[in-house]
C-alpha cells in the first residue's frame, strides 16, 4: 500500500509528511479524537476520589457536629430540651450519660480536631513569576530561519521545502528567539554554548523575579530546576545554587527528560514539598535548552522540532506562609496529572533517537494527535469532578450512566468548562493542537488568545510556554479578584497534566518587571490567519 487513507469525515488540522524505512512517503491529515466520546467511569471515580479525601470526610463528621456543640454552648441552649423536644420518647438517653463519658467524648474530639489540623492540606501561593525575555540580537525571524537552515548545506531540497511548508502554517512568527550558538556562522553546537544559553534565561528569569518580588536568594528553601533535554554535571539547580550561593541546606532538585509538561510536575512537586515542610519558600524554574538539540539531519519526524521551538524560560515563587497570603497573585487549588507511559503508542510518539545518519533529534510520530487526545480525555474526566459547578456535573453523570450502563443510544453530554475557568492557559506546543482543543472543549477566540498569541510571539518554548501565556493575560488587564485559570500541557512519555490557580486579587499592569510582553502587548491580538 503506497498511501495510507484517513476518513474524509474526520477533521483535517495538521499535515506532516514522513518516511518510513521503505521510503514510501506518507502523508496524514488528522485531528484530535472525540475525547468525550468514549469516557472510562474508572477515571471519574478517581476525580471524584480526590474530592471525598481523609480531611474532607473529617470535616464533615467532625467539624460540623463540633461547630453545633460551640453554637449551643454559646448561645446556652439546652442540648437535653431541645433533643427532648424533637425526639421526646429518647431523651432519657441524654440523662444517663455521666460526667466520665461526656469527659471522653470531649477528649475524642479535641483528639479529632488536632488530627484534622494535622492532615489538612497547607494552601500554596503563588506569589509572583517571571518570564525571560531574550536581547534583541536573538531574535530571529521566518525568512531568516529558513535562510539560516538553507546556508547550513545539511537539509536536502526536499526537506528545505517541508521546513518551508511547515514553518508557514504553524502560527510562528518574525520575532522568536534562537541561542547564539544555533545562529553562529558556521553553527557552534557545543557544551560551553549550551551552559552560556541555560545561564542566560534561568539566571534571566531569576533576576527579575527577586527584583519583582524583594525576595533573598538566600531565604529560599526549595529549588526546583526542569529542562528535559540538557542534564549537565554539575546540574543545572547546582548552577543557580553556585550563582546566587544558596544555602547548603537547600532542597535542590533537577528534573530531565519530561517533556513540555514538566512545568506542571515542578509545581505539584513543589507543592508537596511545601506541604511537608512549613514556613517556607520554593522556585521552580522551567525551561529548555535547544543548542545541542537543534537538528541537522533530513528525517522529516525531527525537522518538525526546529520549526516549533525557540528560547525561552520562567521563574515562578511559590510560599505556605500565611503572611504570604497578601501579597500573593494566586492559590494553588488543583493539579491533576495523566502518564500514558504504559501505553507502547503513547510512549514512543515523542521519542529521542537517531536516525539513519546517526544524527540526534526528537522524532514525533503520526500518531500524536490521536495520543494527545487520548491523553487529554482521561485528564479533563479526572479533573471535572474537582471543578464542575454540581449542575454540569449532575447532566454529565447521568448521560453517562444512560450510556455505559442502560446501553441508552445518546448523544454525551459534553460539560462546559467555561462555567469552571475564566482563564484557560493551553500549552502553546503547535496551531493543530490549539484548533483542535477550541473545538473540543467549545472555547472562544478571547479564551485561546494567550495561546495563539505566545506561539505566535515566542514560538514553543516547551514548559515555560504555560507562564508566558499567563503574563499575556495579567497585561491584558484580565486577571481579577477569584477568577479561576486552568493551565493545562503535554509532553513525552506521554503525559497530560493540569494545574488549577485562583486570583487572589485584580492583577495590576503597571507592574512589568519580569513581563515579556512589556514593549508588544499593544499590538496583540493579531489576525495570525493575515501573517501565515
Amino acid at each position: 500500500m503506497d498511501r495510507v487513507e484517513i476518513d474524509k469525515k474526520e477533521r483535517l488540522t495538521a499535515e506532516m509528511d514522513f518516511k518510513d524505512s521503505s521510503s514510501v512517503v506518507i502523508k496524514i491529515r488528522q485531528g484530535l479524537p472525540d475525547f468525550l466520546q468514549n469516557v472510562k467511569l474508572k477515571y471519574v471515580r478517581l476525580g471524584y476520589g480526590y474530592s471525598c479525601n481523609f480531611t474532607t470526610v473529617l470535616l464533615l463528621v467532625l467539624i460540623v457536629p463540633l461547630s453545633i456543640s460551640t453554637v449551643v454552648q454559646l448561645t446556652g441552649l439546652k442540648l437535653d430540651r431541645v433533643v427532648f423536644k424533637l425526639f421526646t420518647n429518647h431523651a432519657f438517653l441524654l440523662s444517663s450519660i455521666d460526667a466520665a463519658t461526656q469527659l471522653a467524648v470531649s477528649l475524642g474530639l479535641v483528639f479529632l480536631f488536632a488530627l484534622y489540623l494535622s492532615k489538612r492540606s497547607r494552601p500554596v501561593y503563588l506569589v509572583d513569576f517571571a518570564c525571560y525575555k531574550p536581547e534583541e540580537e536573538r531574535k530571529i525571524s521566518v525568512e531568516s530561519f529558513l535562510k539560516m537552515s538553507e546556508e547550513s548545506g545539511s537539509f536536502q531540497e526536499d526537506t528545505l521545502q517541508f521546513q518551508r511548508r511547515i514553518s508557514s502554517r504553524a502560527s510562528v512568527g518574525d520575532e522568536t528567539y534562537l541561542p547564539r550558538g544555533i545562529t553562529s556562522r558556521p553553527p557552534r553546537l557545543c557544551i560551553d554554548e549550551a551552559r552560556a544559553e541555560a545561564e542566560a534565561v534561568m539566571f534571566g528569569a531569576l533576576d527579575s523575579l527577586f527584583q519583582k518580588t524583594g525576595v533573598n536568594p538566600k531565604d529560599i528553601d526549595i529549588l526546583i530546576v526542569n529542562c528535559s533535554l540538557f542534564n549537565p554535571t554539575p546540574s543545572l539547580s547546582a548552577m543557580i545554587v553556585n550563582h546566587y550561593k544558596l544555602r547548603t541546606d537547600i532542597k535542590s532538585i533537577n528534573l530531565g527528560g519530561m517533556g513540555c509538561s514538566a512545568g506542571l510536575i515542578s509545581i505539584e512537586l513543589a507543592k508537596n514539598l511545601l506541604q511537608a515542610n512549613p514556613n517556607s519558600l520554593a522556585v521552580v524554574v522551567s525551561t529548555e535548552n535547544i543548542t545541542l538539540n537543534w537538528y541537522f539531519g533530513n528525517d522529516k519526524s525531527m525537522l518538525l522540532c526546529n520549526c516549533l521551538f525557540r528560547m525561552g524560560g520562567a521563574a515562578v515563587l511559590l510560599s505556605n506562609k500565611n503572611r504570604d497570603r497578601s501579597r500573593s497573585k494566586y492559590e494553588l487549588v488543583h493539579v491533576v496529572r495523566t502518564h500514558k507511559g504504559a501505553d507502547e503508542k503513547s510512549y514512543n510518539c515523542v521519542y529521542q533517537r537517531e536516525d539513519d545518519k546517526g544524527t540526534i533529534g526528537v522524532s514525533l510520530a503520526r500518531e500524536l494527535m490521536a495520543v494527545a487526545g487520548d491523553a487529554l480525555k482521561t485528564n479533563i474526566t479526572t479533573l471535572g469532578p474537582l471543578v464542575l459547578p454540581w449542575t454540569e456535573q449532575l447532566m454529565f453523570f447521568v448521560t453517562l450512566v444512560r450510556k455505559k450502563i442502560f446501553k441508552a443510544k445518546v448523544k454525551p453530554y459534553i460539560p462546559d468548562f467555561k462555567l469552571a475557568f475564566e482563564h484557560f492557559c493551553i500549552h502553546a506546543g503547535g496551531r493543530a493542537v490549539l484548533d483542535e482543543l477550541q473545538k473540543n472543549l467549545h472555547l472562544s477566540e478571547w479564551h485561546m488568545e494567550p495561546s495563539r498569541m505566545t506561539l505566535h510571539r515566542f514560538g514553543n518554548t516547551s514548559s515555560s510556554s504555560l507562564w508566558y501565556e499567563l503574563a499575556y493575560t495579567e497585561a491584558k488587564g484580565r486577571v481579577k479578584g477569584g477568577d479561576r485559570v486552568w493551565q493545562i500541557a503535554f509532553g513525552s512519555g506521554f503525559k497530560c497534566n493540569s494545574a488549577v490557580w485562583r486570583a487572589l486579587r485584580k492583577i495590576p499592569v503597571g507592574d512589568w518587571r519580569g513581563n515579556p510582553w512589556v514593549d508588544s502587548i499593544e499590538k496583540y491580538p493579531v489576525n495570525i490567519s493575515s501573517v501565515v
